[in-house]
């Protein structure tokens, strides 16, 4: 049997669990929905098991009462087989009057089909699953809690057990869960046959755009190319035309909206605080995947070839940095967004609770000079911000890809990504 690793997101389930009648699990095909809701459900039905799919799906339609009828909670995997199967999930919610019942997990969102009548406000909870964090994986040592530092429990300093040659292994590698148990030439086979299996197997089976893979994988490479901006879908619309390869802006948009509903894309939404300044705020959000191994399997790059390319890597660390820190504020109720004005100045994450806490993190992989201006950069920030609205940062920290965690003089913390957790 293999190890489960617990994830963040099971205490947030159960949690859910407690106050909903139904909670959809969404996410990435193979981020380990299935594997982290069956540890919670008492009871499963796999709509992808070829030996029970369709007498599944023939009950479902004859009987809703009756395909639902099994001891609570009832996971229902890749649910989104049988979307119809949504209002009576709603109406037999009404008729329990009761919270916990059932658990979806899907890798696609049915929700704009004819088949669906109601939403599930009030009955129906929704959570996001991403890939493993590098805590999650046991990659991260944790010294550094996200939860702590804005309890204002600051811990004395720690050294990561990462190197940079881990950081680009990692990042190529992905978070994944069957990658966890190998060896790391297999681990980074594992990652590319998750591209290669987006490409030629989901996409030509269940897309409902024009199926031409070269220009889907070259669609998928120039969104990786822009990872972590703002890029306009016509930058990505001219980077495959300068393949020599004619393609349309309807067709380049119906990828997009196809890689959205999968979950393969993460965007990262633009935070727009009051400013001392009349500063306009830029709301474009900026573009990143679930996960930083698509990145790098688009771009066809191995860990050696991010460490011969420090401005890649940059990139691609700081959509790993970007996943984790997702994960980790959201555990802890908060959500995670970008700052960008009309004069290019950025922010790479904030963190910002419903109660109007909030942090301000730069992302640097591993240059000095280039920490050193990030911390700076957090000060100007931090000073911009008018405090009287949005009150103090509970802390500023630049993320990296060094060794040791430490706080400077000034506040800012200095945390290696291989010290954080949740």
């Amino acid at each position: 049997m293999k190890k489960y690793y617990p994830r963040i997101i099971d205490d947030l389930l159960k949690k859910k669990l407690r106050t909903s009648g139904a909670v959809l699990l969404k996410g990435p095909k193979w981020c380990g929905k299935s594997t982290s809701a069956s540890q919670i459900a008492n009871s499963i039905i796999y709509m992808q098991d070829p030996s029970t799919r369709e007498q599944n799906i023939a009950l479902a339609k004859a009987s809703p009462k009756k395909f639902l009828d099994r001891e609570a909670p009832l996971l229902i995997d890749e649910w989104q087989t049988i979307p119809f199967i949504w209002d009576a999930i709603r109406f037999e919610i009404d008729q329990r009057s009761s919270f916990g019942q059932f658990i979806l997990t899907g890798s696609s969102s049915p929700l704009e089909t004819a088949d669906i009548i109601h939403s599930g406000l009030g009955r129906i909870s929704t959570l996001a699953m991403r890939p493993m964090s590098l805590y999650e994986s046991q990659d991260s040592g944790g010294e550094y809690s996200i939860k702590d530092l804005f309890d204002g429990i600051y811990p004395s300093g720690a050294i990561s057990k990462l190197d940079v040659l881990d950081y680009a292994y990692l990042a190529c590698r992905g978070g994944f869960p069957s990658v966890l148990e190998l060896g790391k030439e297999d681990s980074l086979e594992i990652a590319k046959n998750y591209f290669d299996s987006l490409v030629n197997q989901d996409f030509m089976l269940n897309a409902k755009q024009e199926r031409d893979t070269r220009k889907f994988r070259l669609t998928l490479r120039s969104y990786a190319r822009n990872i972590g901006t703002s890029c306009p879908m016509t930058t990505i619309l001219k980077d495959v035309y300068g393949e020599n390869l004619p393609i349309s802006d309807t067709t380049v948009s119906s990828y997009l909206k196809y890689l959205n509903d999968i979950f393969v894309i993460d965007e990262l939404s633009a935070w727009s605080p009051s400013l001392r300044s009349k500063t306009a705020i830029r709301t474009s959000p900026k573009r990143y995947f679930a996960d930083p191994s698509i990145a790098a399997a688009a771009l066809d790059v191995s860990p050696e070839d991010l460490i011969n390319d420090f401005k890649t890597f940059g990139f691609v660390f700081e959509a790993m940095a970007i996943r984790d820190l997702k994960i980790y504020a959201e555990a802890n109720g908060a959500r995670l967004f970008h700052y960008r004005d009309k004069n290019d100045f950025e922010v790479d994450a904030i963190i910002h609770f419903g109660n109007g806490k909030w942090a301000a993190i730069e992302i640097k992989l591993y240059d000095d000079d280039a920490i050193e201006k990030s911390c700076k950069n957090l000060i100007k920030f931090k000073d911009n911000v008018n405090n009287q609205k949005m009150g103090e940062p509970t802390f500023l920290m630049v993320l990296t890809g060094t060794k040791n965690a430490y706080r400077r003089e000034d506040g800012v913390f200095v945390v290696p990504l291989g010290c954080l957790k949740n």
